[in-house]
């Protein structure tokens, strides 16, 4: 199933664009900016970073759009689409190196968890299912972060962290309020993109050498002509017991969330005239509770086409969301609903499904049950159960909300279903990667996007420091490994997967403790694994914190020449955490600095002659993944000593890793 969107040819693209053969073009890049103001670290802002540098620029219209002013920029990774895959996309290959390029249609990052949908992330831990399987890597930095410092759970908060991870990343420049609309094709390669920002009339023609799609809506593979699906395939394509008997495009509906609070007196409410009108017979299956986080079953529009008929879908769910909650106020089924009213209504709905891009694998129900064996190109993980809702969402009253089939354990996620099978240089990421509808169903949470993205990010980086096609990166397996390796060094979760750096001197290295609790010993900060199953203390060295604290040490048969220490602390994978406004689902959260996490403490080196020498000295940290950088020095020892946890009444470590 492919959508017949021809691809665009040179002639297309510069059509597209507004270009005649007598356009000037205005060449812009980081450098060319004037006079930025600096950010306090001397980093330049990105939205001062690409603007003409000629000052009679403006005045040089061009056919098509003569009221928009062209500026073309390079860059090593453009990346389409600003949600949880995007974010980390763009962060992982800027952390590597890479020049990047992010555009976003929307004027805040993070798709359905920013505040324009407030839908909570979730993953691998399927809501706790498996405890022990919460995602590292960057979403874990952004999830410790945002519980931190947002104890609040004000999910504009959850925006502007986002925003300013990116922002901070001197590499990373960010174009919101931007839409991809047409790419140029050349021998299967996608040389550059036109991008357009109506706010600040600008078209934006981007060469870059790699590109990767996390629109969710495939909106980049589509305008370079890449293959797509859309919906389910029919049980024999695939052999899966729970795909439908014939194909259909039908797709999982979209959402509108609401939030609503206790004001402390009477609100009264009268539904527009267009509600939809609510009774019980609506509502079989679909409990109305506690009412201060809406209802993802307000689901709408899977038998229409989500892109297309937005709009149309829109309309529908507001309808249905003041028609249930003039039933709440209303119905008088609901006296305790009477000081209650709504301070929030989503306006974007919540987009669950609709175009994937084929990859050289297609992941299926088989894959992600485990009937297949494992990836050797595994990069990421994924948990979540085959999750399917009834195309008609809200009007299947006969149906249940959803159907879940529990996937026995989690699965790994192979780079080849990542990048095109069609276009030498796409990646993607986020819910329109290569995919059947079956398997689908699971990898299209946010968490999970999340992580694919971090490693298509990373893949991207890689293949732009060794000029290497994303195929190209899979066949080299030499290359493969040390993109597996240099993911875990990140923290990101690959299942089976353990640190086998080469460079890591740590690993030739003996550990000591000052002491042990129960069975997590100091040598388990060098087994390569950096998790354990709630209950487990088998890949953790932990330490009851005496008055002078508790350490562990690093010793070394010859002295090491180190600059870095990477640590992977403890912070709390058995319990779930992200951003609700569900009371009843935060409550199994712990919206501060994890307890498990050490908060203060030092890292002393000490040579081959005895001298100490202070490496790092650090207080008030709730991180996992923490690396420490000094002046090349030579150590016969690296000692950790922990002072203080968030909470916890032992010390505890999962990896110490050290680096020339």
């Amino acid at each position: 199933m492919s959508d017949q969107t021809p691809r665009l040819d040179r002639r297309g693209f510069f059509a597209a664009a507004g270009l005649s053969a007598y356009s000037v073009m205005v060449l812009a890049d980081r450098s060319a900016a004037a006079d930025p103001a600096p950010t306090p670290d001397g980093i330049r802002a990105s939205f001062q970073s690409i603007v003409p540098v000629d000052p009679e620029a403006v005045a040089r219209r061009f056919d098509g759009e003569p009221n928009m002013t062209l500026v073309d920029v390079e860059c090593d990774v453009l990346i389409a689409g600003g949600g949880p895959a995007g974010v980390c996309a763009a962060l992982a290959a800027a952390r590597h190196g890479a020049k990047v390029i992010l555009v976003q249609d929307r004027s805040r990052l993070g798709g359905n968890s920013s505040s324009e949908v407030k839908m909570h992330v979730v993953g691998a831990n399927n809501h706790t299912g498996r405890p022990g399987w919460r995602e590292g890597g960057i979403i874990e930095e952004l999830r410790l972060d945002d519980a931190a410092n947002n104890p609040q759970r004000c999910w504009e908060l959850w925006d502007l962290l986002l925003y300013d991870k990116i922002m901070s990343e001197p590499k990373a420049t960010l174009l919101l309020d931007t839409v991809l609309y047409a790419a140029e094709v050349k021998e299967g390669r996608i040389e550059r993109v036109m991008c357009r920002c109506d706010k600040t009339e600008h078209l934006y023609r981007i060469t870059a050498k790699y590109f990767a799609d996390c629109t969710g809506d495939s909106r980049l593979a589509l305008e370079a002509g890449a293959t797509i699906r859309w919906g389910h395939e029919s049980r024999e394509t695939f052999n899966e017991p729970l795909a439908w008997e014939k194909p259909t495009r039908e797709t999982l509906g979209s959402s509108l969330l609401f939030t609503a609070r206790d004001y402390g007196r009477p609100m009264p409410y009268t539904p527009p005239t267009w509600a939809r009108k609510i009774d019980e017979s609506k509502l079989r299956f679909r409990p109305v509770s506690s009412w201060e986080y809406g209802y993802w079953w307000i689901e709408w529009g899977g038998h229409m086409d989500t892109i297309r008929d937005n709009e149309r879908i829109r309309f529908e769910l507001l309808s249905i969301v003041t028609g249930v909650w003039d039933y709440i106020k209303n119905s008088g089924k609901f006296p305790t609903a009477a000081n209650w009213a709504m301070d929030w209504v989503g306006m974007m709905p919540g987009k669950r499904e609709s175009r994937r891009i084929e990859g050289d694998v297609i992941l299926t129900q088989q894959d992600l049950m485990g009937l297949n064996g494992d990836w050797e190109d595994a990069v990421a993980i994924g948990g979540w159960g085959l999750d399917e809702h009834p195309p008609g969402g809200f009007d299947d009253t006969d149906k249940r909300p959803f159907v879940s089939t529990k996937l026995p354990e989690v699965y790994n996620i192979p780079l080849r279903a990542l990048y095109s099978k069609d276009l030498s240089n796409l990646f993607m990421a986020g819910r329109n990667a290569s995919c059947s509808h079956v398997a689908f169903t699971s990898t299209r949470v946010m968490a999970t996007c999340a992580v694919m993205g971090q490693a298509v990010g990373t893949a991207a980086a890689l293949c732009t420091s060794h000029g290497l096609s994303p195929r190209e990166l899979y066949e080299d397996k030499a290359k493969l490994s040390e993109l597996q390796q240099t993911l875990l060094r990140d923290d990101q979760t690959i299942k089976d997967l353990k640190n086998e750096d080469p460079a890591d001197l740590a690993r030739s290295a003996r550990a000591t403790a000052s002491g042990v609790f129960e069975d997590a010993k100091p040598e388990s900060v060098l087994d390569g694994f950096v998790r354990d199953m709630a209950g487990e203390l088998q890949h953790r060295w932990a330490a009851p914190l005496s008055g002078d604290g508790a350490w562990i040490e690093l010793i070394w048969e010859k002295p090491q020449r180190i600059s870095q220490v990477q640590l992977t602390l403890d912070s709390g994978f058995h319990r779930e955490l992200t951003l609700t406004s569900s009371d009843s689902h935060n409550k199994s959260m712990i919206r501060a600095p994890q307890p498990e996490t050490l908060r203060d403490y030092r890292l002393i080196g000490r040579t081959a002659q005895g001298k100490e020498v202070e490496l790092a000295n650090v207080s008030g940290n709730h991180r996992r993944l923490r690396r420490h950088a000094f002046e090349p020095i030579d150590l016969q020892a690296v000692r950790l000593l922990a002072t203080a946890t968030n909470g916890s009444d032992t010390a505890r470590v999962y990896e110490i890793r050290c680096y020339a």
